[in-house]
């Protein structure tokens, strides 16, 4: 029983709305108590009470070493050593974005923020100023932060909770966000068709992670890259899960679609709050004190954070890469051979060490699908899953991740707990 994880959070729900400081962690989408965290370990969590679960989800994919890495860790405490914020340029901004555009050369220019929703909002208002129009197509599941302008069909936690939209975003910016289908080419014309001149931008997760894992069509993204041109949109991709996870590189060298902008967040900041959002040239020169597109942040290229990344991305090499999507990979393929011994409706995918699985027999390439699902399944696997000691994310709409720090036994023990949980979650 996870009785000290019980008494923590109901001292956080008279602080916390749902006692968390992010919805999904409530549990509201698979029912049941939240474990409280106590630290964490490789590829392990420790809860309060001491129980220990192999992680997928990883800080929802920022810890790419897995927890608390020896040399992250150690470059987290030199850097602490010299400050902890200064609100003044560091070099330790100029090394990570030195390496961030070594391994995405189409960021030519950057500006680090703090959050993944920071990063988004900037770039879409970089966006509406580079272009003079206000308009931005999205798609149903993709979840680009909460600002006011993506919680329109989002993912995520919106999809967790069955939120189609959010109070307090007025109609009038509201509708400004076209959502159309994920892998739909149709239906990205129409709309690109019906808005003509008034189109900004078009901005997508080139794989979506926050309605679970679904991949893009082959022409899919290419497809959007030529609407945005013959409209006259930028195209953002919002790489703040699959940045540095499906390639060393991210979307643009696994795909080979270079987007106008890009935002990156999780792995950038090796576990500590940070982000960025970047592309050509000439748009980041908008930027203020650049231009006159303006954007600040106190926080922003903490040099705590800073360090984090620096260290996580050198460590990241293509190499580990490779031997960590390799686990991914198997880990996978083990996941749907268990679903067909047990005869369960089941349908999995990676990328990188990046996967997710749905409950159902067919393909998902939409939100639709995502959601056509058997989620009550989901909840009774997800917790005869959890008390056996393997977390993945507390809802049927996220994917899920691998870290270096998971090795062969991890898998193994994972696999053998998942066809326990499987067998005892379908009766």
């Amino acid at each position: 029983m996870t009785v000290r994880s019980a008494a923590i959070m109901a001292r956080a729900r008279d602080l916390f709305p749902g006692g968390v400081s992010s919805p999904v962690r409530a549990f509201r989408g698979v029912g049941g108590e939240p474990f409280v965290v106590y630290r964490g370990e490789g590829p392990r969590l420790v809860d309060a009470d001491g129980r220990q679960y192999i992680d997928y989800v990883l800080s929802w994919g920022a810890l790419a070493l897995g927890h608390a890495s020896p040399p992250v860790l150690d470059a987290i405490a030199e850097a602490m050593q010299r400050g902890t914020s200064f609100g003044a340029p560091t070099e330790l901004e100029v090394e990570l974005g030195e390496l961030v555009r070594q391994r995405m050369p189409h960021v030519e220019m950057m500006r680090f923020v703090s959050s993944g929703t920071e990063a988004t909002m900037s770039a879409i208002r970089l966006a509406r100023a580079a272009t003079g129009r206000e308009c931005i197509l999205k798609f149903d599941g993709c979840y680009h932060g909460h600002g006011d302008a993506f919680l329109v069909r989002a993912g995520s936690g919106v999809a967790t909770l069955g939120l189609p939209d959010s109070p307090g975003v007025p109609d009038s910016l509201a509708a400004l966000t076209l959502s159309v289908p994920f892998n739909d080419l149709d239906a990205v014309h129409e709309a690109a068709s019906v808005q003509g001149s008034r189109l900004a931008a078009i901005i997508v997760e080139p794989i979506i992670g926050n309605a679970g894992f679904i991949a893009p069509d082959p022409a899919f993204l290419r497809g959007l890259r030529s609407v945005a041109d013959d409209a006259g949109a930028l195209l953002i991709f919002d790489e703040v899960m699959t940045g540095f996870r499906i390639a060393p590189g991210g979307a643009h060298e696994r795909f080979a679609v270079r987007a106008d902008l890009t935002t990156l967040g999780k792995v950038i900041g090796g576990g500590l709050p940070a982000a960025a959002y970047g592309g050509r040239r000439d748009l980041m020169e908008m930027v203020a004190p650049s231009g006159p597109v303006y954007q600040a942040g106190t926080l922003s290229g903490n040099p705590l954070a800073m360090a984090a990344g620096l260290a996580t991305l050198r460590l990241l090499t293509p190499s580990l890469h490779q031997k960590v999507e390799a686990r991914t990979t198997r880990l996978v393929s083990g996941l749907r051979e268990i679903a067909a011994r047990l005869r369960v409706p089941f349908t999995a995918d990676s990328a990188g060490s990046m996967f997710g699985f749905f409950f159902r027999a067919e393909p998902v390439r939409s939100f639709a699908d995502a959601r056509a699902s058997d989620v009550q399944l989901f909840r009774r696997f997800f917790h005869a899953v959890l008390e056996l000691g393997v977390y993945f994310a507390p809802s049927p709409f996220e994917a899920g991740f691998v870290s270096a720090a998971h090795g062969d036994a991890e898998i193994d023990a994972t696999l053998d707990r998942v066809e326990r949980a499987l067998g005892a979650a379908r009766a």
